[in-house]
C-alpha cells in the first residue's frame, strides 16, 4: 500500500469515527424532538418507529395550556432563565477576578488554593447537600431564587477558576506593560487588553456554567417550597405518576427546555469568534 492510499484510508476511517460518534451524541436529542411529535399509539408500541408517521402537537399544546403542577410552563422557563443567566453573570464576573489574581500575583497559599479548588470540584452535589441546605436557611434565601444562583454560583465556580486562569496566564505580561507605558491605568488595561484576549475562555466558562444552572435539579427541589419558584427540571417531575409516565409531555417538555440552551450557545459562540479576533487585532 502506497503512502497516499495509507493516509486516505486513515482519513475515510477517522471521518467514519467521528460521523459515528456524532450519531451516538445526536440520536438522543433526534429521539426526543420526535418523540415529542408522536401519537401515544406510536410512542407505547415496541416497534421500533424512527419518524413519526401522524405528526401531531397535542403533547406541546397540552404542556403549554394546562401547565404543570397550576402554573403556567413559562413560569418555570422564566425561573430557569433567571437562576441560569444569574448564575453565568455572576460565577464569569468572580471566575475572571480569581482567575486574574492567580495568574498574575504570587501570594502565600497559591498551590493549596488551586488543589484545593481541584478537591471541591471533585466532591459530588449530593455530599454537600445538608450543609448547604442549613446555611441557605441561616442566610434568609430558602425558597428563593438568589439562594439558587449562590448555589450554582458554588458549584461552577471551580471550574471558572481554572478555565481561565490557563487563557490569563497565556496572555503576555509584555501587552499590559506596553499599555502601562502608553498610559493606561491598570483598569483599562485590564478592559482593552486582557480582556478581549480571555473572552474565548470566559465563553466556555458560561457556557459550562449556563448548562450546569439550567439542568441542575437536586437543589432546585430541595431548596424550593412552593410550586411557583421551580425551575424546568422540577417541573418536568410532575409528569411521572405513580400510575404512569406521560412520556409525550416530558419528551414536549424536555424539547422546550433544550432550545433555550441551544440559543444561548449559538450566540455566545458568535461572541467567542469576535473575542478572538478582537484580541488578535489589539495583540
Amino acid at each position: 500500500m502506497t503512502p497516499f492510499a495509507r493516509k486516505r484510508l486513515t482519513r475515510i476511517a477517522l471521518n467514519a469515527a467521528g460521523l459515528l460518534v456524532f450519531l451516538f451524541a445526536v440520536f438522543p436529542v433526534y429521539w426526543m424532538v420526535s418523540t415529542a411529535f408522536k401519537a401515544n399509539d406510536q410512542i407505547f408500541t415496541t416497534d421500533f418507529i424512527p419518524f413519526p408517521t401522524h405528526f401531531t402537537v397535542e403533547h406541546v399544546d397540552r404542556v403549554l395550556s394546562e401547565g404543570v403542577a397550576g402554573n403556567s410552563i413559562w413560569l418555570y422557563m422564566r425561573n430557569s432563565a433567571i437562576v441560569a443567566l444569574g448564575t453565568v453573570l455572576i460565577g464569569a464576573a468572580l471566575a475572571l477576578l480569581a482567575a486574574t489574581a492567580i495568574a498574575r500575583f504570587t501570594f502565600r497559599g497559591r498551590t493549596s488554593f488551586l488543589i484545593l479548588l481541584l478537591i471541591v470540584q471533585m466532591i459530588p452535589s449530593e455530599a454537600l447537600l445538608i450543609p448547604l441546605f442549613l446555611n441557605v436557611k441561616r442566610l434568609g434565601l430558602y425558597d428563593q431564587l438568589l439562594g439558587l444562583i449562590v448555589i450554582n454560583v458554588g458549584l461552577t465556580l471551580p471550574f471558572g477558576i481554572w478555565m481561565l486562569r490557563t487563557f490569563v496566564a497565556a496572555v503576555p505580561r509584555s501587552l499590559e506593560e506596553a499599555a502601562w507605558i502608553d498610559g493606561a491605568s491598570r483598569m483599562t488595561t485590564f478592559w482593552r487588553v486582557l480582556f478581549p484576549l480571555v473572552a474565548p475562555g470566559l465563553v466556555a466558562t458560561s457556557i459550562f456554567s449556563f448548562i450546569t444552572a439550567w439542568n441542575e435539579l437536586i437543589f432546585a427541589l430541595i431548596l424550593m417550597s412552593d410550586s411557583s419558584g421551580y425551575t424546568m427540571p422540577v417541573a418536568l417531575q410532575f409528569f411521572f405518576g405513580q400510575r404512569g409516565t406521560d412520556w409525550g409531555a416530558i419528551m414536549a417538555g424536555s424539547t422546550m427546555m433544550t432550545i433555550p440552551v441551544v440559543a444561548f450557545f449559538l450566540v455566545v459562540q458568535r461572541r467567542m469568534v469576535s473575542g478572538l479576533v478582537a484580541g488578535a487585532v489589539k495583540g
